[in-house]
Parts: C-alpha cells; structure tokens; sequence
C-alpha cells in the first residue's frame, strides 16, 4: 500500500469518526431534550420507572437472526401493548438533535432515517412520545415491555422483521449517555431501540426526568 494509499484510508477513517461522534452528540442532546413536552403529568410518565436496568437471562432467549438487506419501516407493532403505529422518517432538528414526530400527531413513531434501518445489521432507533396534554401517546406504555416480549418492524420490501426484547432501561436525563443508550450491543447483529420519557414530569422545566429506552434484537424474518 502506497503513502498516498494509506492517507487515504486513514483520513476516510477520520471523517468516519467524526460523522460518529457529531451523531453521537446530537442523540446526546436529544435525549435530554427530547422530554421536552408541553404538557404532561406530575406522575411517573409509563407507570414503571423501576424498569431500570432489568436485563433478561441470555440463554433464555432465541438466538438472532441473520440481518436483512436495507428497507424502509413502514409500520411497528407491539402486540403485548396493543400498538400498531405508522412510522414516519425523521431527521435533526437546529439543534443537531434528533427531530421525534409532531405533538399532534401522538399515534406516529418516528425512524431516525440516517441511521441504520430495522432489520439490517447496526441499532435502528425509534422514537415516539409518551403523552399530550390531554391523553397518552403511543409509547405511554413502552417500559412495561418485559425481556422475550416482541416488537415487529412491517418493512417496505413486504418482509416483517420481529425483534425480542432484551433489555428495558430509564435513564435519567441527568446522567444521560448516548452511546450507552443507542449504541449497538453485539457487532453485526440487527438491533432495534425504541425511546420515549421517562421518569417524571418536572412542571417547573416543562420535562420528564428521565428517557425509557428499550432494546430488542432480530430474531424471526417473515414474508
């Protein structure tokens, strides 16, 4: 390999890096801001704060799947919660921040569309609030999911992609790592994030205290 060779990869490797680190900062500042919401409650925003850190059994768990090739989501369906949500790109806001739906629109879930697509190898995120002013949204229940519960992803290929869920955490915004909260867990294997509030709602900054961010892993490929 020539000098110029080398510079090359390296300086592709550093662009790389950055584009990571810049994506990186800007899930950080979503998810301390993204429990900006105007309205909300004085209690605990799913009912189930205490699902911090609950980690399931390996072994009891199916083995993954192998990752698709890249589709667009078209639908997500959380049969334990009753959920069947359309879903929606989204993108960054000025901030840098990921963009989630408009408030007026409580039943989307949005797919953060530059990052990896549900199915395909890499942590897919999906993002969607957890009430209005006036009722609950369509996460409102995410951090009752248990480990071995199911999230199935309708793909614009026609293929449907389910994901077991492994893992269910609230974060405190305080506290918040982004790296830790969307970060792939195992390299190579299709991994999916759904994010919402958490916590509390603090009336006095108008935010929830904390983000539920649940983890599941491909496991079964239909259609």
């Amino acid at each position: 390999m020539s000098d110029d060779e080398g510079h090359t990869t390296g300086s592709g490797r550093l662009v790389t890096a950055l584009a990571w680190t810049l994506l990186l900062c800007g899930l950080w500042l979503w998810g301390r801001g993204v429990t900006d919401v105007p309205g909300g409650t004085d209690g605990p925003a799913t009912g189930d704060v205490l699902a911090l850190g609950r980690d399931a059994d390996p072994a009891r768990l199916p083995r993954p799947a192998k990752p698709l090739a890249e589709a667009v989501p078209q639908r997500v369906d959380i049969p334990r919660l009753g959920v069947q949500a359309p879903v929606v790109v989204r993108g960054l806001d000025a901030r840098g921040a990921v963009d989630p739906p408009p408030y007026d629109q409580p039943g989307v879930v949005g797919w953060y569309g530059a990052g990896p697509k549900p199915g395909a190898a890499g942590a897919a995120l999906l993002v969607g609030h957890v009430d209005t002013k006036t009722r609950p949204a369509v996460f409102y229940r995410l951090s009752t999911l248990k480990p071995g519960g199911t999230v199935r992803v309708f793909r614009a290929d026609g293929k449907v992609a389910d994901f077991t869920v492994d893992d269910v955490r609230v974060l405190p915004r305080d506290t918040f790592d982004a790296r830790e909260a969307y970060g792939p867990r195992v390299p190579g294997r299709a991994e999916l994030r759904l994010i919402t509030c958490g916590g509390t709602f603090d009336r006095a900054n108008g935010s929830y205290t904390a983000n539920v961010v649940v983890s599941a892993y491909l496991t079964r490929t239909t259609g």
